[in-house]
This record gives C-alpha cells, sequence and structure tokens, in this order.
C-alpha cells in the first residue's frame, strides 16, 4: 500500500509539473523514482517513459481545448524525438551505470541553472 502511495504521490507531483511548465517525466519521475523508490537510472528511465506517453497525451488534450495546440509543429519536433529515443536508449543500454548516474546530475544542475539564470 505504501508503495503504491508513493508512486502516485510521484505521478500526482509529474502532473502538475507537466500541466504547469510541460515538464514531468525525465525531470521529474525519474529523480523521484531514483531517489524515492530506490529504482536504478535504466528502470526509472523505461518507467518514466511510460508514464510521459500518459502525461503527453492527456497535456495535449487539454492544451488543445484552450486553443494552445499547434498540431503541425508537434509533429515535426516529436517525429524526429523518435529516432532520438531510440538512440538514446540505445546508447543508455552500452553506457557503464555510473556514468549515467553522472549524466542525469549534470543534466538536472545545468536544467536548474538555466531556470535560476
Amino acid at each position: 500500500m505504501r508503495r503504491t502511495l508513493q508512486l502516485a504521490a510521484i505521478g500526482t507531483v509529474a502532473g502538475l509539473f507537466s500541466g504547469l511548465f510541460g515538464v514531468g517525466g525525465g525531470s521529474v519521475v525519474v529523480p523521484l523514482l531514483i531517489l524515492w523508490m530506490g529504482y536504478g537510472e535504466r528502470v526509472a528511465t523505461g518507467t518514466s517513459l511510460l508514464a510521459i506517453g500518459l502525461l503527453a497525451a492527456a497535456g495535449a488534450a487539454i492544451q488543445a481545448g484552450y486553443g494552445n495546440l499547434h498540431v503541425g509543429d508537434g509533429l515535426l519536433v516529436g517525429i524526429p524525438a523518435l529516432a532520438g529515443v531510440v538512440g538514446g536508449t540505445a546508447l543508455q543500454q552500452r553506457m557503464p551505470q555510473e556514468r549515467l548516474s553522472l549524466l542525469l546530475a549534470a543534466l538536472l544542475v545545468a536544467v536548474a541553472v538555466t531556470v535560476l539564470v
């Protein structure tokens, strides 16, 4: 029961951040799954990708209702992103766990600094 509540809390926070800022998967779900739930980076990433799909579909539908969606531009970004996710996943599977952890930490720090500046 506790695990279910923790995962639901992670999903709620991710959904809130997704609705507010357009982020939620990699920047919220992955770190929380790693820090709070003890997942490894690879499992957290895979789990997050499923959550991102659900978040993205719901968020896009809601934003469309407000008139905030450019379908053509979304497709122009999203279709090449599919190739990127295939390449990124293949690279992740070949990368040592320690290097993957350091890259994730560096990315989060860079994002935090960018947002603060």
